[in-house]
């Protein structure tokens, strides 16, 4: 089975493994650090055997990486891989403001319904299903999320079910909430916050969310 270091460490940055399959320009490794889109969160951008890998998808329980047609490895050979740390640092930080952001609005919002999610490196958004515009809850969401985050809260993420590679987050105050994406380790990684609503059409609503600086 896929050993996704990824979520052992998500600051690891560089990782020795070795190739567990290759057919054509698709490879599957041993162990790896190079996440694949899931839950709306973007893929990294990395390398194999210093080869681009130009796609990153979940196939069950392992990630199938493409590679340019001409890359040479085969199975069984030691390779480096590596991601772009900044890149995925912003996600990280982006996905938990997002995390925070969504059950804001579940508790003091609610009943809503979260229809779409994405998380890129400069933004990331959530759609929800709803009538009215969230405008005039924004300031005091937003207000609510940056006090969690300037709290510098501790960021557990474990595994629920192992077996079956289920994970959650938790912070203080919160419930555990299922996810298996990458996170910090605490709140105040995020930095400030600021929130817009944009209008995506009747009955939905969007909130995007981006990163200022980091103190």
């Amino acid at each position: 089975m896929l050993r996704k270091v990824f979520w052992e460490d998500p600051y690891l940055a560089h990782l020795d493994t070795e190739v567990a399959s290759v057919d054509g320009d698709a490879v599957t490794l041993a162990a790896t650090i190079i996440y694949a889109f899931s839950g709306g969160q973007e893929s990294d951008q990395g390398s194999i055997g210093g080869h681009e890998v130009l796609d990153a998808r979940k196939m069950g329980a392992d990630i199938l990486y493409t590679l340019a047609p001409d890359h040479g490895l085969v199975q069984g050979q030691k390779v480096a891989t590596t991601i772009d740390w900044a890149r995925r640092y912003r996600l990280m930080r982006l996905h938990f403001a997002a995390e925070i952001v969504l059950e804001l609005v579940y508790r003091d919002l609610g009943p809503i319904e979260k229809i779409g999610a994405h998380i890129a490196a400069d933004k990331a958004r959530i759609d929800f299903a709803r009538a009215t515009p969230v405008t005039p809850e924004l300031p005091a969401l937003t207000a609510r999320a940056n006090a969690i985050i300037a709290d510098d809260l501790p960021i557990t993420s474990a595994f629920s079910d192992e077996s079956v590679g289920r994970r959650f987050w938790q912070v203080p105050g919160f419930e555990p909430v299922p996810c298996g994406g990458t996170h910090l380790k605490r709140t105040g990684e995020v930095g400030p916050v600021t929130l817009k609503r944009r209008n995506i059409g009747k009955g939905k609503e969007r909130i995007e969310i981006f990163l200022g600086e980091l103190a």
